[in-house]
């Protein structure tokens, strides 16, 4: 049996659906929607004409290896709370891509580097837009100094955009989360939405106060980039909601969200909540030095419905690593790809400015 399939997990979601269906106008018939509901996977094949299949797969619960038996790729578009699926995507030689930011989660997926080195498995995590775009264009930013002492990332969502129920309780889950960061070459512990800096969108949307916020590109940077500090912060284009989350962390008031009512609620709202606009932004920063002076390289991307580039992120990596020829193991995107490798992301407009 030829090992050719695609299998998307959570392929019917906000952010698998438009994978299958790029995948699928490449692919017909090699690609597989799964999830829990084969209900909604077969909805979904019939919307794309069969190009992508329905598959049924729950991934809470043990998977036979066999059952992957032809498949060449996996992409996860869900969260999960164990590394166990990951591991029997190694040992049924699939290689593997994760559409995720949880910090601890990818932890525990590039502890089973050696597993995916026995099976042949090529794994990209940090892919998407923040983390998987933010690490590109740090990777953009630090090659254009001799060197590099600091990164930092600032993401804008929009409270307009509609996000995928798994973004949605990620970001309600991590409002009171502590974690650690790399500062000064130093892991150091802090929290979500403190620590505030003001950054400089430029144009339309200016200048915006962000917070801290448990992105795993931070995490994954100073150890491929070799960069002592690497920060990443969180703001959205309603100052408002933005201020009221911070105020609410500084209360203490985050630790009601163990409640499940509460989180329930937190969850709903949030996921209803539309005072902006669909718009988003990505700005990367690398402060050190170029020719013996200070210098500052800055890339800058903007654009509407983050899902779309967070699909074309996911893509570009899918139809690289479906390719072969890639090492095995365990890999951050920024390792095996830059920024002209991505055929679709490098089509976006990106701004560029290195300054004194």
């Amino acid at each position: 049996m030829d090992k050719d399939r695609i299998v998307v997990v959570g392929g019917y979601g906000a952010v698998g659906s438009l994978i299958c269906e790029e995948l699928g106008r490449r692919f017909p018939g090699k690609v597989y929607a799964a999830g829990r509901s084969l209900e909604r996977a077969e909805r979904f094949s019939r919307a794309m004409e069969g190009r992508v299949l329905p598959m049924r797969l729950d991934i809470g619960r043990p998977v036979d290896p066999r059952e992957l038996a032809d498949v060449k790729l996996v992409v996860m578009c869900l969260d999960q709370g164990d590394a166990s699926f990951v591991s029997t995507c190694f040992l049924s030689g699939a290689h593997y891509i994760d559409v995720s930011a949880n910090l601890s989660f990818l932890a525990r997926v590039e502890a089973l580097r050696d597993e995916a080195e026995r099976g042949g498995s090529t794994a990209v995590v940090n892919v998407g837009l923040a983390p998987g775009v933010t690490n590109l264009l740090a990777l953009e930013a630090h090659r254009r100094l001799d060197r590099t002492e600091a990164i930092e990332i600032t993401i804008l969502l929009g409270l307009g955009d509609r996000h995928g129920k798994a973004a949605v309780e990620w970001t309600v889950d991590n409002l009171g989360a502590s974690f650690e960061i790399t500062k000064n070459n130093r892991t150091e512990m802090t929290g979500s939405f403190t620590d505030p800096r003001v950054t400089d969108f430029r144009g339309a949307i200016g200048r915006k106060r962000a917070y801290r916020f448990p992105f795993s590109d931070q995490r994954s940077l100073p150890g491929s980039l070799g960069v002592p500090s690497v920060s990443t912060r969180l703001t959205f284009d309603s100052g408002a909601v933005t201020a009221l989350l911070a105020g609410v962390r500084k209360l203490g008031l985050h630790r009601l969200l163990r409640l499940k009512p509460i989180r329930a609620a937190a969850i709903a709202g949030f996921g209803r909540v539309h005072l902006g606009s669909e718009r988003f932004a990505v700005q990367v920063e690398a402060i050190g030095e170029k020719a013996g002076r200070p210098t500052v390289a800055e890339y800058r991307l903007e654009g509407r419905q983050q899902s779309e580039l967070t699909a074309k992120c996911a893509l570009d990596a899918a139809e690289a690593v479906y390719a072969g020829g890639m090492p095995a193991g365990v890999f951050s995107i920024e390792q095996l790809l830059d920024w002209t490798k991505m055929g679709r992301l490098k089509r976006e407009k990106l701004e560029a400015d290195v300054r004194d």
